[in-house]
């Protein structure tokens, strides 16, 4: 299957969610997004309200709405964003279920960990998330974006409350107890990220794009829901 794939370092987070949403409404093509950190922001699900989920934020910090449904996550320059934006008639997957099979198949291959799961919805290394992810369906295409820790910092990681909707396996641990960055797992951050290259190009039919190319389409009129609280 023909994929493009755009691989860039330290884009901004809500540009990221700008370029995934007119893939997904305007393209008919296959994409792979990897994005290594962000400036720091705290990102929302669609459903999602600034007041519920954060505890106290920096006046400083940015809030991101997204896309797509899912819980809130802290992002930062040690967060490694990974999306999928694809076509059904390509890879015919049509229920937040089967795509949430075939995402973690696929990661099961790139990461190479005996531990690494599919627990309610989450990728968990043992019974510890490792990386959140979310998802936005439409009739002919769907994405699947998630977003690794590689590290993170538990005293920041505070400004975010505790869900009220958590997993049945958290069991209402505080984050530092629930969340295992990638970093135990790898020897560097190259090492995972060849790691999962090699997957990609073993898996599809690459064809790199730019940057150029998504800034191109973003001009194009289209529905805008991704949005800048602050």
């Amino acid at each position: 299957m023909h994929l493009n794939f755009f691989s860039t370092e330290n884009l901004f987070i809500y540009t990221q969610l700008q370029y995934e949403e007119a893939l997904l409404r305007l393209h008919e093509g296959n994409w792979c997004i990897l994005n290594i950190g962000s400036a720091k922001a705290v990102v929302l699900g669609s459903s999602k309200k600034r007041e519920e989920d954060l505890l106290f934020a920096s006046p400083h910090l940015p809030v991101v709405k997204r896309f797509s449904g899912g819980g809130s996550v802290l992002v930062d320059e040690n967060t490694i964003f990974i999306s999928f934006i694809l076509s059904k008639k390509d890879l015919p997957l049509f229920s937040p279920e089967e795509i949430h099979r075939w995402a973690f198949s696929f990661y099961k291959k790139a990461l190479n960990l005996s531990a690494f799961d599919l627990k309610e919805n989450d990728y968990v290394i043992g019974d510890r998330k490792c990386a959140g992810n979310a998802q936005y369906i439409q009739k002919d295409r769907y994405v699947h974006h998630t977003s690794f820790l590689w590290d993170y910092n538990p005293e920041e990681m505070k400004a975010l409350s505790l869900p009220k909707q958590a997993p049945l396996y958290r069991k209402g641990r505080e984050h530092k107890e629930f969340l295992t960055p990638l970093k135990n797992y790898f020897s560097s951050k190259e090492s995972f990220l060849s790691s999962f290259c090699k997957t990609l190009y073993d898996n599809f039919l690459i064809e790199e794009k730019e940057q150029i190319d998504l800034e191109k389409l973003c001009l194009l009129p289209h529905r805008k829901t991704t949005s800048l609280l602050s």
